[in-house]
């Protein structure tokens, strides 16, 4: 089993210490295009409102809605086939570090359980950086190893800090800043040894809003029983 994280975390536990959270990009913050579909993820401590950039990551952007709606199919950690089924309802966030991000996706709950989908390759953009707090990105265990595993950012990175995330993990959305709030709380949970939270915040949904402001449509559920037999930023081990 491949552990999912996100590599630099713990340079960045002993690094960023107080100081980063103030720091601020003198970046220009990139500004959502009209033709940009929204993802509204709804969770047992509140809701996030993310925008996101199928122009920069079309195939990240696709997995996301896809397993959001259900209109991809995936499997369970038992290896049972799911179709019409929206993978990140009921997951939770397994793994969370105050000053840097929180991460989840993972049907099995501990950022280690198998790919629920093939994995597929880094899309990532010189113009889009981690200087930005609430960056939603891939975690993954290398390049071309993301899945279904994602994290939102709680600060803006700079410096080697920064390095080690920009280039390695797809951005394919932006949340606004009620939802960086929100990610602030959940990241200053109680956890554990392995940043795991002992009171995990569960995803109830995740609505994709396309542009417009129309909800995209969820899959429609087969009649047919799904054959028996079902994952951390920035790693995905498998974290």
């Amino acid at each position: 089993m491949r552990r999912v994280f996100v590599l630099p975390a713990i340079v960045l536990l002993t690094c960023i210490a107080g100081a980063q959270s103030s720091s601020q990009s003198s970046a220009k913050p990139s500004t959502a295009a009209p033709s940009r579909p929204t993802a509204i993820i709804d969770t047992t401590a509140g809701k996030m409102t993310c925008t996101l950039f199928p122009d920069k990551a079309p195939i990240g952007v696709a997995n996301f809605i896809g397993l959001s709606t259900g209109t991809k199919d995936w499997k369970t950690p038992t290896g049972a086939s799911k179709h019409g089924v929206p993978l990140y309802d009921g997951t939770i966030f397994h793994r969370v570090i105050p000053e840097f991000m929180i991460q989840g996706g993972d049907p099995a709950g501990t950022g280690s359980g198998p790919d629920p989908v093939r994995k597929f390759k880094n899309e990532t953009s010189p113009d889009l950086l981690f200087d930005k707090a609430g960056r939603l990105a891939y975690a993954n265990a290398g390049p071309g190893t993301n899945a279904s595993q994602f994290f939102i950012t709680e600060v803006p990175f700079t410096g080697q800090q920064a390095a080690m995330l920009n280039g390695n993990y797809t951005i394919f959305g932006q949340c606004d800043e009620a939802s960086v709030a929100l990610v602030k709380q959940i990241a200053a949970m109680s956890r554990d040894s392995n940043d795991r939270p002992y009171r995990p915040i569960k995803i109830n949904h995740i609505t994709i809003q396309k542009a417009g402001g129309m909800a995209a449509k969820p899959a429609r559920t087969s009649t047919k029983k799904p054959a028996t037999a079902t994952p951390k930023p920035p790693a995905n081990t498998n974290q």
